[in-house]
């Protein structure tokens, strides 16, 4: 068995890793000649100011007096330069986004996972190529470009991480921060040579990073004052700033200026999928070299009735895509353009002569066709000469990929026989021939994993077709009833309304088995929490409102919640105390179940209620009924399917209060799958995709300090809590039919299995970044589910078996 699941959880790391090689592969090349425009640039400077989490809407929106919350940048729209809106793409989070505006390319989704401080990979960028750039921001974002740059000339200045606290009393601190900073700088330049000398030169870059509005976005909604008022602040105190560097240099009319954001935010304060309110930031330009508003009385070609929103339809909108805006500024100062920039220069931002503005175009082609030339070199030298044909410049990826596909289709598909008598000696030569080929095209190490290991699968399964793990022929029924058993689980993961309805239909099986009449009571109770569960699928993931009063009803556990809410809400902070006893329970709730008894229903109940106070910690509204409700459908289930043993008349059946888990299995009674052991695995099946819930506050309980690791783990760990109630149960279940866990879990592999192929097939490298990121996403997410079910089926075989024994009591004897 030990080698069965190691052999197992090789192929499917080795699956799952696939993923990466195929989609994941950074588009990036190098050894390319940065290239910028023969011709004097029109500014000598550029200012970028990053509002980060600042919506489109936001920003343009009129308050219902008619006045503006932005009066100084609305007077630039209207008179001074030329506004639009600047499309960002998925994942709208603050590294790419920005990678895209200053780099000019859009980073490949896994860089999100890889680090907020370090890049994955190295990469070119307008601060890079400026004589000077001075920074100011968070410590999450100006890192990443000084790191990398060449030379020591890009300076940061940094305030404490532990600053970006969403429970802060005031976050709009950070922008205020930013704003003191930069009028220090500027006035101790005035009596500092050095440095002013260092200012007076041309192709230099200010970086103002703002990250309040975000910081009260998450905090408080984007529709809250605090978030309202914090774009208020950032307008007042852009105009300071301008005013001051203009005053500094002497109003020579050569600062250009760049206001936009990274990304939006959803109404609920989240970012990082596609919906509109993330992905519509503003783009306000201004200055040296920059056309000024334009007043239009033709209807715009633009149909979202943004423009009457915003009472703008009568000044010119130039909308962009945001890898557009890193090309436009390197133009602005006349640096070259980032050599792994893949923008558009947007030539109606521009206000110079035509010839400017062709170089400008022609500097801006020749940059992506260097990449273009560069990339078919690397591949034409790494491929056999009758093998390679060249591609077009948007296919960056090349055709490799889809042979990586099939080897990794012939992983999945383990079902034909071709007997043959020389089957070792084909098999090796058919590894040799493949090493050969990789050695000849240079291919990377995980290449020769990917084409050498169907070599020995296909060898175990040609040499035995009837021998699966402990599968019979008999039991292959069961692997192909898993096929139709996995289309309502793939449909699942793009309607979420297909789980209620599986749950419906679990809820009528004592109905339709007659066991309703032997056995009211369980059966009434396995019904009502059928569909009192069913209910939790219809509920939004993201996006719901706290409803902390709810969860005082739950459990007392849930008075914690309650209290850390109240102390956000009158901007205290995140108490001490509160946050000592989360993570304390946090802590206690792994290894208390296992000072239990291993007694059937004890230690059941010892690890939901542990579990279940941890999750409550993790709650913010009605999302803290479910794993109650859980718990009480997961004890209906283990008393059906007694009752239902007890209807089909089995002999040798345990009451269920005598059973323990630690008690040693009698292998003599484990018995074969059977068609009714389907309709156990089906209702797991439905039970292990229930709910789900990313909303971003239910972690403040333990944290307010930005650390996306640790949030992201929290958010995960509520996210795993329900696979374990379940999981703890179906080994429950697996004990009182005494059925072969080996048996049963081959079948669950199949049917995770088959929807991996499916979803496989289903990942896109074309059209919008949300269909890529999603199709790639599902495929991940079941290879993550095949895994984590091996680990789990560890983890609960341990939670339920084994006791912990802090101390012993010594036997007492009497006289």
């Amino acid at each position: 068995m030990i080698t069965f699941f190691l052999v197992g959880l090789t192929v499917h790391v080795v699956f799952f890793v696939s993923i990466f090689d195929i989609y994941f592969t950074s588009p990036l090349v190098h050894g390319m000649t940065p290239h910028s425009t023969p011709l004097a640039p029109p500014a000598s400077r550029l200012v970028l100011v990053v509002a980060d989490g600042l919506r489109a809407d936001s920003l343009f929106t009129l308050l219902p007096n008619g006045s503006s919350r932005t009066p100084y940048l609305r007077h630039l729209i209207e008179n001074e330069g030329t506004w639009g809106v600047s499309h960002t793409r998925v994942p709208t989070e603050s590294r790419p986004g920005h990678v895209a505006l200053i780099a000019g390319f859009y980073e490949d989704v896994s860089a999100v996972a890889k680090g907020w401080k370090e890049n994955p990979v190295e990469f070119d960028s307008v601060f890079n190529e400026s004589r000077h750039t001075w920074c100011w921001g968070s410590p999450d974002i100006l890192p990443m470009f000084a790191k990398g740059a060449t030379g020591d000339h890009v300076y940061t200045h940094t305030y404490p991480a532990a600053e970006e606290d969403f429970a802060s009393t005031d976050a709009s601190k950070l922008d205020t921060w930013v704003f003191t900073q930069v009028k220090s700088f500027f006035k101790s330049a005035k009596s500092n040579s050095t440095l002013k000398a260092s200012l007076l030169e041309d192709k230099n870059v200010f970086f103002l990073h703002l990250l309040g509005i975000d910081t009260n976005g998450h905090a408080h909604r984007p529709m809250s004052q605090e978030y309202l008022d914090n774009i208020g602040l950032v307008d007042a105190g852009l105009a300071e700033v301008v005013s001051i560097i203009e005053d500094f240099f002497g109003n020579d009319g050569r600062t250009a200026y760049v206001f936009t954001s990274d990304h939006g935010m959803t109404n609920w304060g989240s970012h990082g999928a596609g919906h509109p309110s993330e992905t519509l930031t503003p783009l306000v330009v201004w200055g040296a070299g920059v056309q000024k508003a334009q007043r239009v009385s033709e209807p715009q070609p633009y149909n979202n009735g943004y423009l009457q929103d915003w009472k703008l339809e009568h000044l010119r909108r130039v909308d962009v895509s945001q890898a557009d805006i890193a090309p436009l500024m390197a133009s602005l100062i006349g640096v070259p353009i980032p050599v792994n920039s893949v923008g558009v220069l947007p030539l109606p931002y521009l206000n110079n002569s035509d010839q400017f503005k062709a170089e400008s175009m022609y500097t801006n082609a020749i940059q992506v066709l260097e990449q273009f030339k560069v990339k078919m070199t690397q591949k034409k030298e790494t491929t056999l000469s009758f093998l390679f044909t060249s591609y077009q410049y948007d296919s960056f990826q090349p055709n490799k990929f889809g042979k990586l596909r099939c080897l990794v289709k012939l992983l999945f598909l383990l079902c034909v026989q071709i007997p043959s008598r020389n089957l070792a000696r084909l098999c090796t030569c058919i590894a040799v021939v493949i090493i050969l080929f990789l050695l000849i095209q240079r291919s990377p190490i995980t290449y020769y994993i990917y084409c050498l290991l169907p070599v020995p699968v296909w060898y175990s399964v040609l040499k035995d077709l009837f021998t699966c793990g402990s599968l019979t022929v008999r039991e292959n029924a069961g692997s192909s009833t898993a096929v139709f058993l996995c289309c309502p689980q793939v449909v699942s993961f793009f309607h979420r309304t297909m789980l209620t309805v599986g749950l419906t239909a679990l809820s009528l099986w004592p109905l339709l088995s007659g066991l309703f009449c032997k056995a009211k009571s369980r059966s009434l109770s396995w019904f009502v929490g059928c569909l009192c569960l069913a209910l939790f699928p219809l509920m939004p993931v993201v996006g719901r409102e706290p409803n902390i009063h709810l969860m005082l009803h739950v459990a007392v556990c849930a008075y914690m919640p309650s209290l850390t809410h109240s102390s956000l809400q009158q901007k205290q902070g995140l108490p001490l105390l509160n946050q000592i006893i989360s993570w304390s329970t946090l802590a206690s709730s792994t290894f208390v179940p296992l000072l239990s008894s291993t007694r059937l229903f004890h230690r059941l109940l010892s690890i939901f209620l542990s579990l279940t106070s941890t999750y409550l910690l993790l709650s913010t509204g009605s999302e803290a009924l479910f794993p109650t409700v859980l718990s009480w459908l997961m004890f209906a289930w283990i008393n059906i399917e007694q009752e239902a043993l007890i209807a089909q008349g089995i002999s040798g059946r345990q009451e269920l209060s005598t059973i323990d888990f630690s008690a040693n299995i009698d292998i003599a009674k484990i018995r074969q799958l059977k068609l009714d052991d389907i309709r156990r695995l089906v209702s797991l099946s439905v039970l292990l995709f229930l709910f789900a819930s990313f909303d971003p506050a239910s972690v403040y309980c333990f944290l307010t300090v930005f650390n996306p690791f640790i949030m992201g783990g929290l958010m995960m760990w509520k996210v795993i809590i329900p696979f374990i109630i379940v999981m703890c149960t179906f080994e429950t279940i697996q004990v009182t039919t005494q059925l072969s866990s080996r048996s049963l879990f081959l079948i669950v592999l199949v049917i995770s299995d088959l929807m991996a192929l499916h979803f496989f097939f289903m990942v896109q490298d074309y059209g919008s970044w949300l269909d890529i990121g999603t199709s790639i996403s599902h495929y991940v997410i079941v290879m993550s589910m095949t895994i984590f079910l091996m680990l789990l089926s560890v983890v609960t075989h341990v939670l339920t078996s084994r006791r912990l024994i802090l101390w012993r009591r010594h036997k007492m004897h009497f006289p």
